[in-house]
């Protein structure tokens, strides 16, 4: 799809100036004032390029561009003015991150040039974002599959959180962002530290020494700095830290591809999804469970609120008993496997993955786990 421009103006005639300005092959969209270009954004967007008039009644130009930078981060912002107000000038670079202050009336000279510069600099930001997402991705697949392997327990309460996680982003319109997915699948990484048993003790809540709580209650800080080395997964890092807080910092980390607002809502959102499940697997229903939550003034109302109508996983699928040579991708684990030793090999409740199923393959290869186990199997 063709890279698209958005003028922003109270003015129909200038935007119909604006367009005509432009080289045919450039695609362009007009909207009048802030709120109707907000809009335009969300149904119609991605923009490559936004430019804004300065003087608009109700949202100013430095208004609606702090707002694009909020909810649209990669779009070139531009402002085009007829106020010779240098403090306005301050105030739209500062607060909306301008890539580029045009005076008004503007020649179609000068308005090709800034837009062909826009489209350039988008291009960048963009082709920059998909390398470093595919990277990052890899990264973070081998990751989950590291803790898979060695914790099958915490592997499986980090993949119902991310369900939790992606409902929430869906209930709130919330873009689909590799870094609160990572958060979600990555937030039980620190686990990794911990004996077996206390992690199972610790999820459903058994009695636990103050020392032991203590190690169990530390493993987010230890994925947080096993991540902070990692380049780019900073935002990932920090969220995760966030878990088991009972306050969000107000003032998170600055990082250029992840506004600050998404990083606070991502850490709300996990720190939610984490108590909500534990809630579920002590066998509270999830009427129940959003219910206690409620009463909890350190989770977000809106967002214990929005869980009430999640989807459980069972009702879309059927509940069989299957070969574990029978057993493909998707299908979700209704047993606890464990090896004829008595130690869990996976855990309950996790979904079947590429690597998941090759381990429980040789497992069954070498006789020593059963050869047929409960699943859940997509209907």
């Amino acid at each position: 799809m063709a890279d698209k421009i958005l003028f922003v103006d109270d003015e129909p005639a200038f935007l119909a100036a604006y367009q005509l300005m432009l080289p045919a092959h450039i695609e362009s969209d007009t909207a009048v004032g802030g709120e109707q270009a907000l809009a335009a954004i969300r149904e119609n967007g991605p923009y490559a390029v936004v430019v804004s008039d300065m003087r608009m009644p109700g949202m100013n130009g430095v208004q609606f561009l702090a707002r694009v930078r909020q909810d649209a981060p990669q779009t070139i912002r531009m402002m085009l003015t007829g106020c010779a107000d240098i403090n306005a000038a301050i105030d739209a670079v500062n607060e909306g991150n301008i890539f580029r202050f045009l005076a008004k009336p503007c020649t179609e000279d000068v308005l090709t040039k800034a837009i062909t510069s826009g489209l350039i600099q988008y291009r960048l930001i963009t082709a920059e974002k998909d390398v470093l997402e595919n990277t990052l991705m890899g990264s973070i697949k081998l990751l989950t599959d590291v803790l898979a392997a060695i914790s099958p327990e915490a592997f499986g309460k980090s993949t119902r959180v991310a369900r939790c996680v992606r409902h929430l982003m869906d209930k709130f319109h919330i873009p689909s962002l590799w870094c609160l997915d990572a958060a979600a699948m990555l937030s039980q990484l620190g686990c990794i530290m911990l004996d077996p048993e206390l992690i199972q003790a610790a999820y459903v809540d058994t009695h636990l020494s103050a020392e032991n709580r203590l190690r169990f209650e530390a493993h987010p800080a230890v994925a947080r700095d096993l991540l902070i080395n990692v380049s780019r997964l900073e935002p990932v890092a920090w969220i995760v830290g966030q878990q088991l807080t009972r306050e969000i910092p107000k003032n998170p980390p600055q990082v250029p591809e992840v506004p600050a607002a998404i990083l606070t809502l991502g850490a709300k959102m996990l720190r939610v999804a984490v108590a909500f499940d534990n809630l579920r697997m002590k066998g509270v229903s999830t009427e129940e469970a959003v219910r206690r939550l409620q009463y909890r003034s350190e989770f977000d109302r809106d967002l214990v609120d929005a869980l009430a109508d999640i989807k459980p996983e069972e009702s879309k699928m059927a509940l069989r008993q299957i070969p574990i040579s029978e057993l493909t991708v998707g299908m979700i684990l209704q047993q606890n496997i464990k090896n004829h030793a008595g130690v869990l090999v996976v855990a309950k409740g996790q979904e079947v993955t590429r690597p998941l199923l090759l381990r429980l393959e040789h497992f069954s290869f070498a006789r020593l786990i059963d050869r047929e186990i409960m699943a859940l199997v997509p209907v």
